[in-house]
């Protein structure tokens, strides 16, 4: 599963086993691929994890797979960096949510201020997280306590995978096909 690969990293062993691996990663993201596949390859991954782990409801939001979620954030990125490594195959060079948003704004992947955005709502749900995790609390927070982040996150979703329909504007935002 190539979205996975985008988040995956070599920690410790021998330097060049890391460093082939680096190589394969690399490869294997800045593959082409099918816009359109991608778009639906991504909402059906996000679609069964969200039926299997979301425990949101009227009165509740899980805030890592609630829509609007931590996950969302992060299949968000994973989406842009599948979508267009091959053209800047930079996206590679990080694994990480912080760097690989830097990178998407810098090359106006991401509509307006999103990757900012992203960002910002995504550490409030870390942190969010984290803390509630100490006290042994699990993810799950009252509806209204995240909405506007909420509401935000599932915009961008909107704007850059849209839903089964087909709603994104086209397969995402800026950059060549």
């Amino acid at each position: 599963e190539h979205q996975a690969l985008v988040r995956a990293r070599a920690v410790a062993g021998d330097p060049a086993i890391r460093a082939r691996f680096a190589a394969i990663r690399h490869q294997v993201l800045c593959l082409p691929r099918d816009p359109q596949k991608l778009l639906d390859d991504v909402r059906s991954m996000r679609a069964k994890m969200r039926a299997s782990l979301d425990r949101s409801d009227a009165a509740n939001f899980h805030v890592k797979q609630g829509s609007g979620g931590l996950v969302d954030i992060e299949f968000i990125v994973q989406y842009a960096v599948l979508r267009w490594a091959h053209i800047h195959p930079d996206l590679t060079e990080w694994s990480d949510n912080a760097r690989l948003l830097q990178r998407l704004a810098a090359h106006n992947l991401l509509p307006g201020k999103a990757a900012d955005q992203l960002w910002n709502a995504y550490q409030v749900y870390r942190g969010i997280v984290h803390r509630r995790a100490l006290q042994e609390a699990g993810s799950v927070v009252a509806a209204d306590t995240l909405a506007e982040e909420r509401a935000m996150v599932q915009d961008i979703w909107q704007a850059v995978i849209g839903d089964e329909a087909g709603s994104a504007s086209d397969g995402g935002v800026g950059g060549a096909a």
